[in-house]
């Protein structure tokens, strides 16, 4: 499959999930800083699941420019990944209004670690179909610090499961970041080479 039909169509999965996302959104009791202050589970939960949709896109949108045909694995691994994404609006308000939640919690982590995976997966067959290309040697998508914010979700999952109930909720905020600072620097050092 040509990517650049499959990007359009992913991009526009993505951007109806967004927008679905801030349309979830309730308005706050009261037209004030501290009615807004009141949100603040609900706009990290937010602005978590924001950063998660924007990075895979991001990443997506790199891996593609190197890229001009997919094969059907790869279409299908990210058919099931833009399925579990699509509930990142139901979980993420889910999770908002009930943070010490363990099911919320945890349905928000599975959500989390599934797309980490499903996404993994779908970069590696991307790039086993398409041995020769030097751009996608350059993006350098094989660096084991790329798995480091699924290590962190696991802990998240201890965390909420033995001693602090939002352990998963903060560690997918810790996860994202990382997720985002540990791509920067791996697509710098490979723009440095």
């Amino acid at each position: 499959m040509q990517t650049n039909r499959f990007e359009t169509f992913f991009d526009a999965i993505l951007a109806i999930i967004m927008t679905v996302l801030v349309l979830k959104l309730a308005q706050p009791s009261t037209p004030t800083l501290e009615g807004l202050l009141e949100m603040q589970n609900i706009i990290i939960a937010y602005v978590i699941s924001f950063l998660v949709l924007f990075n895979i896109w991001f990443a997506n949108h790199n891996l593609f420019s190197a890229v001009e045909t997919i094969d059907n694995t790869a279409v299908w691994l990210y058919g099931i990944m833009t399925f579990f994404i699509s509930l990142l609006p139901y979980f993420t308000i889910w999770l908002a209004n009930n943070i010490y939640s363990v099911p919320a919690e945890t349905m928000f982590g599975l959500i989390f670690i599934i797309t980490h995976i499903l996404n993994t997966f779908a970069t590696r067959e991307v790039y086993k179909t398409n041995p020769y290309n030097d751009e996608l040697k350059r993006l350098n998508n094989d660096s084991p610090y790329l798995n480091l914010p699924a290590i962190v979700l696991i802990i998240g999952f201890i965390l909420t499961y033995t001693v602090y109930v939002p352990g998963i909720y903060i560690a997918c905020l810790i996860s994202i970041i990382l997720w985002i600072v540990i791509g920067r620097i791996v697509r710098g050092d490979a723009d440095g080479e």
